[in-house]
């Protein structure tokens, strides 16, 4: 190809990078050249799915990619347009491995110039044209190679064999030399395998009228030796010039592995190809016999559905086959707990349904939620990780709640999502009321969108500070939405439904810019310096971008990174420690702080705890809300205080709202605490005014003073304590 027919796109950041490229290859002798510029991998994925492009110069440092990675990216959706990567000599070995996974040639940015630099290009565009025509010839080969794998016998007008292949030599087990000349029942014994008789000739062949000729589905080959094997192919008539019949040709080929294949893909088509459970088409045939039987005997039958909420790991084969892994084990546990007359079924994705037949009354399929609740609960053991999952369960009667399958699954589905709403790892009984509630978050569904769209979303900010001084020793930032038509949302209440619809990343990222962006305007306005930390959910946790977006967003505000601290909640941890230790180190060596959110309710051991590096235990409200109560939860706040105190970690108290709380937490000897009774979420402009308080603000909780109200502004409507989850 000429080099001035070149549509070059250049994906990179470095604009000395992409100068140089431009003023070696345009040239006025190229005056048909194209360079187009995008500096990032999404840019650049967009630019090849949208635009006829000859060739792509690929820099793999990306804003939103780092690596061998972005070659993987790009590659993908080139569709065969060649890559040239173009690095600094620190990035050679990325460019060997894109070398050796596709990519057509690399050069180091100091040896792009005017003379050699439009040659390479042309050698790789030719080299590729070049490849594309070996490809199809290559292809031809392989077809025709394909066409004679089959097993080929010539028969006369007699019924005598005049040809036969190697493999159909190989199939029958009779040599070309005793074959020819032979009957050709002799040589090739077909019967029909149920009938056990010669598989009758289609009407027609004989004479030349057919053309063509399928073997029956039915038909076996009788080997030399007597073995058998079932075979597929067709039969047809040789004719001279004058279209005369003079003989007969049969394809055939071994059709064992066809038939195991059609074998199981009519399982598959019942059943879930990763669980071996039955699929949505057989629980529907499942249910409607259960249905059936309730409404001949007078009983009832119950659907459960089990949405898991588990671990979610990047796209990776390694990572998927754990998932597999899990999922099969769900699987059998569920099975263990029904009866043999019930159904488990998976319906997809995390998602599995229970039907249980002819029960007597609905509080015996609430017996069953427990029971799956303390079978899944248990740890597991894959390979060779240590994982935990919770379960929301939806329940629906028949025929209380439904009269056919779909209203019922229907209803337990809606059950579930509310059981999720509520709390997760619960169960919930079917109302009719929850099919409103659904309808809303639909709704909320879709205003979400837009909400991020229009930057709608704000952040409150509520102090932590010391229970010995009252002084201010940190921040939370909350998100709330200032919903056009229901008013202030604290994020419990949308939250869930951004996880749901994927919109949770986005939002983390902001909130992450926000407080980066927020926390260094505090810090050139002279303000106190503290650190302000962000609650991590569990998706974001899982979510492979988030290492790169906290780099990036700390690089962009210039915050230090010890101002910003990340706070992941103990369960989200414990799901998968292994993952999670990972996880929390390589947030550590990016030098920002890391907490432990709502501690004390999965009851971590301290082996556990060594493997996950932290710098905080932040205590479960509840434990501090029953800590004056109960002599249990005040137990475990003493026990955690103890353990963060032999780790060397800070124990901060969620959720004290009360003088008596912060007494108590005193009295143990709890270095910090966050709570109403401490300060109330606010907004930034609030918060600036505490921070330019004292020289060290504080809160006004002397440990010899009476208790005070706290100096800082009541909530505005719609507040909560909750944090981003």
């Amino acid at each position: 190809m000429d080099i001035r027919t070149i549509r070059a796109l250049v994906i990179g950041n470095d604009a000395a990078t992409v100068a140089t490229i431009r003023e070696a290859l345009e040239q006025p002798d190229n005056a048909a050249l194209s360079i187009a510029w995008v500096r990032s991998l999404a840019a650049g994925v967009e630019r090849l799915g949208d635009a006829s492009i000859d060739i792509v110069l690929l820099d793999p440092l990306l804003p939103d990619s780092q690596g061998i990675d972005s070659f993987d990216e790009i590659l993908l959706a080139a569709h065969g347009v060649p890559i040239v990567m173009v690095t600094s000599r620190a990035g050679e070995d990325v460019a060997r491995l894109a070398v050796h996974r596709g990519a057509m040639d690399r050069v180091l940015r100091e040896h792009i110039d005017r003379s050699s630099f439009p040659a390479r290009l042309r050698q790789v565009l030719d080299r590729a044209a070049l490849d594309d025509v070996l490809r199809v010839q290559r292809r031809r080969a392989e077809d025709t190679l394909d066409s004679i794998v089959d097993a080929v016998i010539g028969i006369d007008n007699d019924g005598e064999v005049t040809y036969i292949n190697p493999a159909a030599e190989q199939l029958t087990r009779w040599s070309r030399e005793l074959a020819i000349g032979r009957v050709f029942s002799d040589v090739c014994r077909i019967i029909d395998r149920d009938a056990r008789e010669p598989a009758p000739i289609p009407p027609g062949l004989a004479t030349g009228r057919l053309r063509t000729a399928s073997l029956s589905g039915n038909s076996v080959l009788v080997m030399r030796d007597g073995d058998e094997i079932a075979i597929e192919g067709s039969i047809a008539p040789i004719r001279d010039r004058e279209g005369k019949k003079t003989g007969t040709v049969i394809v055939f080929r071994d059709a064992t592995d066809a038939q195991i294949k059609n074998l199981k893909l009519s399982r598959w088509a019942q059943h879930d190809v990763v669980t071996d459970l039955p699929n949505r088409m057989l629980l529907e045939d499942r249910l409607n016999q259960a249905i059936s039987l309730a409404r001949r005997h007078g009983t009832r039958a119950a659907v459960l559905v089990v949405g898991l909420d588990r671990v979610k790991y990047p796209n990776d084969s390694t990572e998927q086959e754990i998932g597999d892994a899990l999922l099969r084990e769900v699987g059998k546990r569920l099975v263990a707990t029904v009866r043999r007359s019930d159904t488990v079924s998976r319906q997809g994705g995390d998602q599995l349904v229970v039907v249980l037949s002819e029960i007597d009354h609905p509080q015996n399929a609430a017996r069953h939620a427990e029971r799956i609740h303390a079978s899944l609960s248990a740890p597991y053991v894959v390979a060779p990780r240590d994982l935990r999952i919770d379960a929301s369960i939806g329940i629906s009667i028949f025929p209380d709640d439904g009269q056919d399958a779909e209203t019922l699954i229907k209803g337990a589905d809606a059950a579930m999502r509310h059981a999720r709403q509520s709390g997760r790892n619960m169960y919930r009984l079917f109302k009719p009321d929850m099919y409103v509630r659904l309808f809303e978050r639909q709704l909320l569904k879709g205003h979400l969108q837009r909400a991020l769209d229009r930057g709608e979303f704000v952040l409150h900010y509520q102090p932590t500070a010391n229970l010995e001084t009252g002084a201010i020793t940190g921040a939370e930032a909350l998100i709330r939405w200032p919903h056009p038509q229901r008013g202030l949302l604290g994020p419990a209440q949308f939250v869930p439904v951004a996880e749901e619809c994927g919109l949770i990343a986005p939002i983390g990222q902001w909130v992450l810019h926000e407080v980066c962006r927020q926390a260094r305007a505090w810090q050139q306005a002279g303000l106190q310096r503290i650190a302000v930390s962000v609650n991590i959910s569990a998706l974001e946790f899982r979510y492979r971008g988030l290492l790169p977006a906290v780099r990036k967003v700390l690089a962009t505000s210039g915050l230090d990174p010890r101002y910003l601290a990340l706070e992941v909640g103990e369960r989200v941890l414990m799901q998968d420690v292994e993952f999670s230790a990972m996880m929390l180190r390589a947030l550590e060596s990016l030098g920002v702080g890391v907490a432990i959110d709502d501690f004390g309710r999965c009851h971590s051991d301290r082996s556990e705890l060594r493997r996950l590096p932290s710098g905080a235990l932040k205590i479960d409200p509840a434990l501090v809300r029953g800590g004056t109560r109960s002599s249990d939860d005040a137990a475990v706040i003493s026990a955690v205080i103890d353990l963060g105190s032999s780790l060397r970690q800070r124990v901060i108290a969620k959720g004290v709202e009360t003088r008596e709380q912060v007494a108590a937490l005193r009295s143990r000897v709890c270095d910090e605490g966050q709570g109403f009774q401490l300060g109330r979420p606010m907004a930034a402009e609030a918060f600036a005014r505490l921070l330019a308080g004292p020289a060290v603000a504080t809160i006004g909780i002397a440990r010899d003073s009476p208790l005070q109200r706290p100096v800082i502004p009541p909530p505005q409507r719609g507040s909560s304590a909750h944090s981003m989850r």
